[in-house]
């Protein structure tokens, strides 16, 4: 619900705060340091003693903030050096909690939760970064990947990350070998019980892409199999074992194929770079290009972009 403090706060954040990690890591320590003061405040208060800085701004006091409202994501590591623009923004906000008092509207916990959320909405418009390490495997660039969501996924509960990011990998290449043909759906779709054969089904190949690999999927491959189709699990480094083992459970361990997704990915950019190494770059940016664009038509999550780093 739209307060009269909330207007304010939002009126400012868009005229001088944004989805900046430095802004908002000021109002964070502004908000939280003008609770032990008594208002009106006096802006000389909240800069140090030799002038230019503001008083407390760093990253550890910027996570205890964060950490106070359940938030384990890092927004800051900097420490306490302060721009001219920041110094600009603090007498702005200062002015703008002023005139709040003044109203009778302010309410430092809700302008601090408010800030709090515009933090999440940062992190949530952050996209995942696909580094080609020249000393590194393919393998290990596409493991790292898949980490980042991983550990995103253990941060913002009830967001499946690295299921999402492995099916639009998947995607990706299909995508590229049926020259854009293949149909591609939210991971939420996918994920959902449905009457599809697969996550894709390219000829009378049914392709699974799963993180957890359980008994429902052998059902859907014993499925596939009574139609006439082909399935194919496209898992994790760890999910293969365990599909190997629920499928040969099932009966179906000779019918059935597991790929890991590493390797499903790194395979193809040697075979599209050709096996040069000057031309790899070319192929995982294609890779991250195709990705991008199928998340863009079928999630409504910005978060799961991908920014490729040669």
């Amino acid at each position: 619900m739209s307060t009269p403090q909330r207007q304010v706060l939002t009126a400012f954040d868009e005229k001088h705060i944004g989805l900046s990690k430095g802004s908002l890591s000021l109002v964070l320590i502004l908000t939280r340091n003008a609770k032990a003061r008594n208002f009106p405040l006096e802006k000389t208060h909240f800069v140090t003693a030799k002038g230019g800085q503001v008083v407390g701004l760093g990253g550890s006091a910027v996570r205890k903030i964060l950490i106070d409202h359940g938030v384990e994501r890092i927004l800051s590591t900097e420490g306490g050096r302060t721009s001219r623009g920041n110094m600009e923004r603090m007498g702005a906000y200062i002015d703008a909690l002023n005139l709040l008092f003044a109203q009778g509207t302010l309410d430092l916990d809700e302008a601090e939760r408010y800030w709090v959320e515009r933090t999440h909405a940062y992190f949530d418009a952050l996209p995942f970064i696909f580094k080609l390490d020249p000393a590194r495997s393919l393998r290990a660039c596409v493991r790292d990947l898949l980490a980042q969501a991983v550990a995103r996924q253990r941060e913002v509960k009830g967001t499946m990350y690295a299921g999402a990011v492995m099916q639009h990998l998947v995607g990706a290449k299909l995508d590229y070998l049926t020259k854009g043909a293949a149909i591609h759906h939210g991971f939420s779709v996918a994920d959902a019980p449905s009457n599809r054969s697969g996550d894709f089904l390219i000829g009378d190949v049914a392709i699974h892409v799963t993180t957890a690999p359980g008994e429902a999927l052998m059902r859907k491959c014993q499925g596939n199999l009574s139609l006439g189709l082909r399935p194919l699990v496209v898992t994790t480094e760890d999910g293969v074992g365990g599909a190997k083992a629920l499928s040969k459970q099932a009966g179906v361990d000779d019918r059935l194929d597991v790929i890991e997704i590493e390797q499903f990915i790194a395979t193809n950019v040697y075979e599209w770079s050709v096996f040069e190494r000057d031309a790899r770059p070319t192929a995982v940016q294609d890779i991250i290009e195709r990705y991008n664009r199928i998340v863009a038509d079928v999630e409504s999550d910005p978060s799961l972009r991908i920014e490729f780093e040669g």
